[in-house]
């Protein structure tokens, strides 16, 4: 596979909801990244609103080569897709997913929580746990279930490449990595940043948001560029108290960061079903307990497989 990134390659960040609103639109930060010395840089060119789920399908079908990082779970466990008898294979589960009703997986995850014990009731990821992110079926506070139910979907059916998931249709320039900007704002700051209610966006948390966007242009907040970006769209960052703009950024920023890595910086023994979020450090743990040996192909080694086929020598 060649480089996903070169001088002034286009990196998007999607901090998305399931249900975009004038009140509460679906943002993407888009930028380029630029190869530069001592790190590469990300130049944020804008931010665009989305109003509708519609305008969020016609920016997966837009041509231009990208990489970019999407704020919603792309998969949910393996244990709680064993246990329910879904599909094992991406996209197969995917489909399955995307198309049940959203009172019937509901009904799942509640017997799955109302059999299991308080402090333990959410089956996670792999990936949940280094990440700090909430579990991927968690359907309220925040409905990330739902997110999921909104989105990957399209996104597969976009043609999209998803190396966290060993899925690469023939030809597509547009690769997609699962984001999650609360692991890079915890990096800087602990504390709260955003918030979506008036009453609770307050100057403090103001304050950590300058203090993470410090952060990202310095080149501290634990990825490996930094962010170029102008007064005025620094002030609005700064400004927006549901931390909506400054997420997308830090979105983009983690997929440049791992586009640069080998592999994506993805683990050895990735679990394809589960995939991971990127910029998440790959450790001894990052192997899923039902991954057997060789059972799954790292991302270049099948890509390199398939085209050996295709082009035998």
């Amino acid at each position: 596979m060649s480089r996903p990134l070169r001088d002034g390659s286009l990196v998007i960040g999607v901090d998305f909801t399931s249900a975009p609103s004038r009140r509460k639109p679906l943002t993407v930060a888009v930028g380029r990244w630029r190869a530069a010395i001592p790190r590469p840089i990300y130049e944020l060119d804008e931010i665009r609103a989305f109003t509708s789920l519609d305008e969020f399908d016609r920016l997966l079908e837009e041509p231009e080569r990208w990489v970019g990082g999407f704020d919603l779970p792309f998969s949910q466990p393996r244990a709680l897709i064993e246990h329910e008898g879904w599909p094992t294979d991406w996209p197969a589960f995917v489909r399955f997913y995307c198309d049940q009703p959203r009172d019937a997986l509901r009904l799942v995850f509640r017997r799955w929580c109302d059999a299991r014990p308080v402090g333990d009731k959410f089956a996670r990821r792999t990936t949940d746990t280094p990440a700090g992110s909430s579990p991927a079926m968690r359907w309220a506070n925040p409905p990330v279930a739902w997110m999921m139910h909104a989105g990957i979907g399209r996104m597969l059916a976009a043609g999209l490449a998803f190396p966290a998931h060993n899925h690469a249709p023939r030809g597509s320039g547009r690769i997609a990595l699962e984001a999650y900007p609360g692991f890079t704002a915890r990096t800087v700051c602990r504390r709260s940043y955003k918030s979506d209610t008036a009453a609770k966006q307050t100057p403090d948390r103001r304050a950590n948001r300058r203090m993470i966007l410090a952060a990202l242009e310095h080149g501290t907040a634990g990825l490996d560029l930094t962010l170029s970006i102008t007064p005025t769209w620094r002030r609005r960052l700064i400004a927006d108290g549901s931390g909506d703009l400054l997420d997308a950024v830090i979105c983009a920023l983690q997929a440049a960061h791992a586009a640069a890595l080998p592999r994506y910086g993805l683990p050895r023994h990735l679990d394809p079903l589960e995939g991971w979020i990127a910029s998440v450090p790959a450790t001894p743990r990052s192997r899923s307990p039902s991954d057997t040996a060789g059972r799954a192909s790292s991302w270049p080694d099948r890509r390199r497989r398939s085209a050996r086929r295709r082009h035998p020598r």
